[in-house]
C-alpha cells in the first residue's frame, strides 16, 4: 500500500488498499500524538539504545523507498518514536542530516479524522501543506505541513483508521 498512487473519481481519492473522503466535511480538530520523528545518522546504534539501554520494544527497520527514508518504530505504549535514516540520493533526511549531522528531531506526527478536511482548514488559514496526500509509513494517507507555519515544528498529520504497520 505504501506510496501507491491515488486516482481522483469524484470526491473521492481511490486507493487499492484504503478510500478516504474529500467531501469538504467540518474539520473536526486533531487527535492524539502518533509519533515523534527522529532522524538518526546511525539507525542501528540507535534502535540498539532504545531496545538494549532504554529496554523499548523495537521494530525491525522497513525500506520505505517512494519516501526516501527507512524507518524503525518504537512502540511506546501511548505513542511511538520514529526513527527516520536516509535511504536514496533525494531522501528528505539527508538534507536535515547535512545541517545537523548527529541527528534530532524532525517531525511530530498527529491523527485526524478527516484529512482532506484538515487540509481544507489548513489551507483556508493560509498554512502551507507541503505536497498532496499520500500514503505514509503506516498505510494511511498522511500530508506534512511546512515548519514556518507551524511554530517551527514540521508537523505530519495522519488520517485515523486501521495502522497497518
Amino acid at each position: 500500500c505504501v506510496g501507491s498512487r491515488y486516482l481522483k473519481r469524484s470526491t473521492t481519492f481511490v486507493h487499492h488498499c484504503r478510500k478516504f473522503s474529500t467531501d469538504g466535511s467540518q474539520f473536526s480538530g486533531i487527535g492524539r500524538l502518533n509519533h515523534v520523528a527522529i532522524a538518526c545518522s546511525d539507525l542501528s546504534a540507535a534502535a540498539s539504545m532504545y531496545r538494549d539501554v532504554l529496554k523499548g520494544k523495537v521494530s525491525k527497520a522497513v525500506d520505505l523507498p517512494e519516501h526516501g527514508v527507512t524507518t524503525v518504530f518504537v512502540e511506546l505504549g501511548n505513542t511511538k518514536i520514529e526513527l527516520l535514516h536516509p535511504l536514496g540520493d533525494k531522501s528528505p533526511i539527508q538534507g536535515y542530516l547535512d545541517k545537523n549531522p548527529s541527528g534530532g528531531l524532525h517531525h511530530i506526527c498527529l491523527k485526524v479524522k478527516d484529512l482532506s478536511a484538515a487540509v481544507k482548514q489548513l489551507k483556508d488559514n493560509k498554512k502551507r501543506v507541503l505536497g498532496e496526500p499520500r500514503i505514509g509509513a503506516h498505510g494511511l494517507p498522511v500530508i506534512f505541513v511546512h515548519p514556518k507555519d507551524m511554530g517551527g515544528v514540521l508537523v505530519e498529520l495522519e488520517e485515523e483508521g486501521v495502522e497497518k504497520v
